[in-house]
């Protein structure tokens, strides 16, 4: 056995929870990540990012919501929010006002031009859901099982 297999070996059984394969993140990680640049050729042509394109499902939803509201629905931080929204106003997609009621907060409104995206991106999720190869059934389940983990984190 050369050393490189007794290191590799010794690792293996000195330190199992260091390896990836025994790592329940590294799954979602790498999926999150295979599934994301699923809607990369959808998006493109929009001229928008994944990101951007949750921004938009949720003011598509509600027109206007507070910079916070958006970052606790998608768990995002406001230093990631805040420069997109920027870039997402200076292309006429959204508008951005401190709220009359409490200065601190900054609501975010959807404009006439990102409403128009809605209708051109409504064809996406079925584009998407087409290329995963998952039974509805279980497709439900681990939808419930991710935001049952997710709610941990709130």
């Amino acid at each position: 056995m050369s050393t490189e297999q007794k290191n590799a070996s010794a690792a293996q059984t000195e330190y199992p929870q260091l390896l990836l394969e025994n790592q329940l993140c590294f799954p979602f990680y790498a999926c999150a990540r295979k599934i994301v640049n699923l809607y990369i050729p959808y998006l493109k042509p929009l001229g928008i990012t994944y990101t951007q394109y949750i921004v938009f499902m949720v003011l598509w939803e509600k027109q206007e919501v507070s910079v916070r509201e958006l970052c606790t629905r998608l768990f995002l931080d406001s230093g990631t929010l805040t420069p997109m929204l920027k870039k997402m106003e200076k292309d006429g997609y959204v508008t951005r006002r401190r709220s009359a009621e409490d200065e601190r907060v900054t609501l975010i409104r959807i404009t006439d031009a990102g409403m128009a995206l809605r209708e051109q991106a409504a064809e996406i999720p079925f584009k998407v859901g087409g290329c995963l190869k998952l039974p509805a059934e279980e497709a439900d389940c681990l939808y419930k099982i991710m935001y049952q983990l997710l709610e941990e984190f709130q």
